[in-house]
């Protein structure tokens, strides 16, 4: 692994999600030479589809940004710097060894280190998180920061809404860092949190538990439960005064162990997405029927 150097122009860029899209677009717009994109291959999203370019692929190719999947095209580009967000991949360390590169990383480092830190905060109930630009190292972000940003994360905050947050401050900070000078970086303090990916079955609403635990699942996206021996997923709820049975469906209103939840937007299986009150008049519950179940 190596330094990067004072002055920085020259940069290979590497990320595939759409939440990259805008770091990639604003390090043009400020005048930075990308000379190389690197994100995932083309994917089919079904069996007779053309193969669909990552987000970050597609604003590559607007920009006039050459485009690979091969990480070690980075090594030939006599780039400054390798910046990457949200790539998906490990930089292996005989490219760590020729290109410094640095990460931003939506949390507030060694907490939730790993692939689902917005997704962990608002599980864990956690009050507040953020962005670090830091260095790319060997190991699951073990690397040094550079600058970092703390974000509120709103009660009512979904894994989507809390990412656009962070990227809107996560831009402007690479931004800064890389006009200004990246600095010295100072080692990360505190006890490592792991942010592993968030299973199915971490999202199946059990009804017997808390209305704000349950809130957060459903905040995080995928939340599910059962109606009638079917999956239904729970995309948007909000939490209601009150109590009854766990699972118990009075109009849009479920119990829980703690409080109550009215739902507002489902998805019945092999359906898609609809408002609850639509749901409930295809649905039509009786007395005494519960989710879950």
């Amino acid at each position: 692994m190596i330094d990067p150097p004072a002055g920085i122009r020259r940069l290979v860029y590497l990320g595939t999600p759409s939440e990259s899209v805008p770091f990639l677009e604003a390090l043009a717009e400020a005048g930075f030479e990308v000379v190389l994109t690197v994100t995932r291959p083309d994917k089919r999203r079904g069996r007779r589809a053309d193969p669909t370019p990552s987000p970050v692929k597609a604003a590559a190719q607007n920009l006039g940004i050459p485009v690979t999947s091969d990480v070690d095209e980075a090594l030939v580009t006599d780039a400054d710097l390798g910046v990457v967000v949200a790539f998906g991949q490990i930089i292996k360390p005989h490219v760590l060894d020729r290109l410094a590169m640095v990460n931003v990383h939506f949390s507030l480092l060694p907490r939730w280190r790993g692939a689902a830190p917005v997704e962990r905060a608002i599980l864990a109930g956690d009050q507040t998180t953020g962005v670090c630009l830091m260095e790319v190292a060997e190991g699951l972000d073990t690397g040094r920061v550079y600058r970092q940003v703390e974000v509120p994360i709103a009660l009512e905050a979904t894994a989507a809404s809390l990412r656009a947050v962070l990227v809107d401050a996560a831009v402007p900070m690479l931004i800064g860092a890389l006009r200004d000078g990246l600095g010295t970086p100072y080692p990360q303090k505190g006890e490592p949190v792991y942010a592993a990916k968030i299973s199915r079955d971490e999202l199946r609403l059990q009804w017997e538990h808390p209305a704000d635990l349950l809130y957060r699942q459903i905040r995080v996206g995928g939340a599910w439960t059962m109606w009638r021996d079917k999956t239904l997923k729970i995309w948007s709820a909000e939490p209601v005064d009150g109590s009854q049975p766990p699972g118990e469906l009075n109009g849009p209103v479920v119990g829980t162990g703690d409080g109550q939840l009215r739902l507002v937007e489902v998805q019945a299986e092999g359906k898609s997405r609809q408002a609850v009150e639509d749901w409930l008049r295809g649905a039509r519950p009786t007395p005494g029927d519960r989710l879950g179940s």
